[in-house]
């Protein structure tokens, strides 16, 4: 049995505790941590053989949310957590990032990092204790780790950077910026951001970074007292005679095939030059091999040719952008389209609104429990005209769409001022770099096009980079990459804003990180090409539309008593349900008494306001109602003049005549005018529906005055009579 060994430190005014051998004694590497009550445990384990056929970093990165942790048991049939919540992808995703760059690229043997949530205080995010877990966990094993890592988030509240704001704090921050990094710099960064400037987010940045150096020094003492020896990995040797051989076979023919400005026609040349080559070296080399020693030489050129020459293969400049194009309402009948087009890049967004009982709920351990404005995105395919597999959702897929959803958020009307659901759906109809922020041009259009009064326009770029030999300080950063570049790039940094500051942030790099240098460039160029961008989707729309699209539900908002909250609603919702059912409308009602309607024709939508507002008015003596007969007795009829409230109209009040049967005048289920004339002592309705009818004649008057009467009552007292359940026959 380990002995437990316990290292701590103070981060943001709370512990950070890391504890090592209690848990988990089988895995190469594992740690818990706990930060408030807030605690993971994250497990590395290594295979002890290399995959075959692998020529990638054979790394996976999970994070496990147990219910549990936040005191919950999982929705659904079966009761139990299922596939990972959109969260708990999220936040693989925010480990992996920055941890993957810092592995051997050459290792083939699969490496497995499980981080579990054990406890979550619902106030300290568990998602930066899984990248803090996952390095350390990787530091004491005996995987070669060029870390530790570490990460935080960055607040801005009340003009001052706080380190991991809590959850309560979190909607007083003007940010929220993850920033991940090593000793040296930047691994790793995910923001979302009220309209920040660029100079506010490199603050915060560079705060970031440096409150990482406290929990960075933590690990490297975990390390130190418990760490394994590490394994010695030889990177693979270089075949110098293949090599020779590619490059007397290639190099003269990749420049003019390679730079193109058509992807299509650029993939073509290459196709017969790989072809070619395949067909010289067959037999000879494996082809495996040749193929590595191929892609070396392309992305050799790539790369010394922005470097040396500033020339990007499509001809562009450095800070230049391709074709943009941007069209709105080109789908018939949804409540939003946008069609925005970046070069070969084209996303395609949708816009549907709702009532609010189309609001997503949430079945994680979050301490957010739903949430009314939802992005999607789809990446089939065909956008890269390839044939693979349709199936469920990826990891990249909800990345993407969670990237949009952030960068559009501050501009999102509140739910006072819009009360709708809003689900945005990107479909990636081509591809060729940066969908993501494709999707995020798109989606402000859409959202325009739908009428939906946003703030201000949104728009995105990705910035790319290319250093020397991963020599950050020499590099360049490059403008709207594309596929190409991205893949033999060292960056993807993508950054979202409005004309008047960043929304949204997110970056990847293949370095071991980089420099603040580099991060003001890009911020800078992001900028630049932001504003560039909006202004040709402001020749599409410049502004929401006055109007919501005529297939889109109308929303109409009254206020009641809450205290009558439950009458409308009535015992098991079945007042509510039937006025839904008969109106066809969707109704929410709030703890304040706000009632929120929502119905594709006014007609539907003022039956219910007039029903509700019926329900929750005072019923006063001297007003009519049209009612429905309910149930009959010999003394009188009851008759529901509003849902859920019925009056009695005593058989003497039913016409100007004389009545010797109640069936002779009314039937269940007819529907007669009715007055109240006394509501008494105990809250019981009396109705008269003769003070309603034409006086009698003298003949008629003299008939019933000599008439016996038959039997009924008026109130209720000794003798009255009772309903069949024993009981005064009047609702209350």
């Amino acid at each position: 049995m380990a002995s437990i060994r316990t290292f701590e430190r103070t981060i943001g005014g709370r512990k950070l505790v890391i504890e090592h051998g209690k848990l988990a004694w089988q895995a190469n590497g594992a740690v818990t941590l706990r930060y408030g009550d807030t605690q993971i445990l994250a497990t590395a384990v290594i295979a002890k053989e290399a995959r075959p056929g692998v020529d990638f970093l054979p790394l996976t990165i999970d994070v496990e949310e147990r219910m549990y942790a936040a005191g919950k048991i999982p929705g659904g049939f079966i009761r139990r957590e299922g596939r990972p919540t959109e969260a708990a992808t999220l936040a693989s995703r925010l480990a992996d990032r920055p941890i993957r760059p810092l592995l051997p690229k050459h290792w083939r043997r699969e490496i497995q990092v499980i981080v579990t949530v054990f406890a979550a205080d619902q106030e300290n995010d568990p998602d930066v204790l899984g990248v803090i877990g996952a390095s350390c966990a990787l530091g004491i094993s005996e995987m070669p780790f060029e870390g530790p890592v570490s990460a935080v988030h960055v607040g801005y509240i009340n003009g001052e950077f706080v380190i991991n704001p809590t959850f309560s704090q979190m909607p007083e921050s003007k940010l929220d910026v993850v920033v991940a990094s090593t000793k040296k710099a930047v691994t790793m960064l995910e923001a979302g951001a009220h309209e920040a400037d660029e100079a506010l987010m490199m603050e915060a940045i560079k705060f970031g970074h440096a409150a990482n150096q406290e929990i960075i020094a933590l690990q490297e003492e975990v390390i130190a007292a418990v760490g394994k020896v590490k394994w010695h990995v030889d990177p693979p040797a270089v075949d110098e005679g293949l090599w020779a051989k590619v490059a007397a076979a290639i190099d003269h023919k990749l420049p003019a095939a390679f730079f193109q400005a058509d992807k299509t026609q650029r993939a073509a040349n290459l196709d017969v030059i790989l072809q070619e080559l395949m067909d010289g070296l067959a037999g000879e080399y494996d082809t495996g091999a040749v193929m590595a020693a191929y892609d070396k030489k392309i992305r050799k050129l790539v790369r010394s040719s922005i470097l040396d020459k500033g020339e990007r293969v499509s001809g562009r400049g450095i800070n230049e952008i391709r074709e943009l194009s941007a069209e709105v309402g080109i789908l018939p009948r949804v409540h939003g389209s946008a069609l925005f087009s970046r070069g070969m890049t084209q996303i395609l967004n949708i816009t549907t609104l709702g009532s609010l009982q189309m609001e997503q709920k949430l079945d994680n351990i979050s301490p957010e429990l739903s949430k009314r404005y939802i992005h999607h995105y789809n990446f089939p395919p065909y956008s890269t005209g390839e044939v693979k597999r349709v199936g469920g959702t990826g990891r990249r897929e909800i990345g993407h769409g969670a990237l949009a959803e952030r960068a559009l958020l501050p501009v999102i009307p509140s739910e006072a001022e819009f009360p709708y659901a809003i689900r945005l759906v990107s479909e990636a109809v081509s591809s060729n770099g940066s969908t993501s922020m494709a999707s995020t041009c798109a989606s402000s259009l859409s959202l325009m096009d739908a009428g939906v009064p946003i703030k201000r326009a949104v728009a995105g770029i990705s910035i790319g980079l290319v250093t020397e030999d991963d020599n950050i300080d020499k590099f360049v950063t490059l403008t709207d990459i594309e596929g190409l570049e991205d893949n033999y790039g060292d960056m993807d940094f993508k950054v979202a804003g409005t004309r008047d500051g960043i929304t949204a942030i997110q970056l990847d790099i293949k370095l071991k990180g980089i420099s603040f240098a580099i991060i003001e460039q890009t911020l800078k160029q992001a900028k630049d090409a932001r504003g560039i961008i909006l202004e040709v989707m402001d020749k599409a729309i410049s502004r929401n539309r006055a109007e919501l699209s005529p297939y889109a539900p109308r929303m109409y908002k009254l206020k009641i008593d809450p205290g009558k909250i439950g009458t409308v609603i009535g015992p098991g919702g079945r007042v509510i349900r039937g006025i839904i059912e008969e109106t066809k409308t969707t109704i929410d009602i709030e703890d304040d008494g706000t009632v929120i309607i929502g119905a594709t024709d006014a007609d539907s939508a003022n039956r219910a306001i007039a029903i509700i507002e019926g329900m929750t008015k005072d019923i006063e003596p001297g007003t009519v109602y049209t009612g429905k007969v309910t149930r009959i007795m010999s003394f009188g009829a009851f008759v529901e003049i509003l849902p859920g409230k019925e009056g009695m109209v005593h058989i003497s009040e039913l016409a100007n005549r004389r009545v010797d049967r109640v069936e002779d005048v009314v039937k269940i289920g007819d529907m007669i005018q009715v007055k109240v004339t006394e509501i008494d002592s105990q809250g019981r309705i009396n109705l008269s529906r003769r003070a309603l009818l034409a006086p009698p004649t003298p003949e008629e008057a003299e008939e019933m005055r000599n008439a016996p009467q038959s039997g009924g009552f008026r109130r209720s007292g000794p003798g009255a009579p009772m309903d069949r359940g024993g009981r005064p026959p009047f609702r209350r």
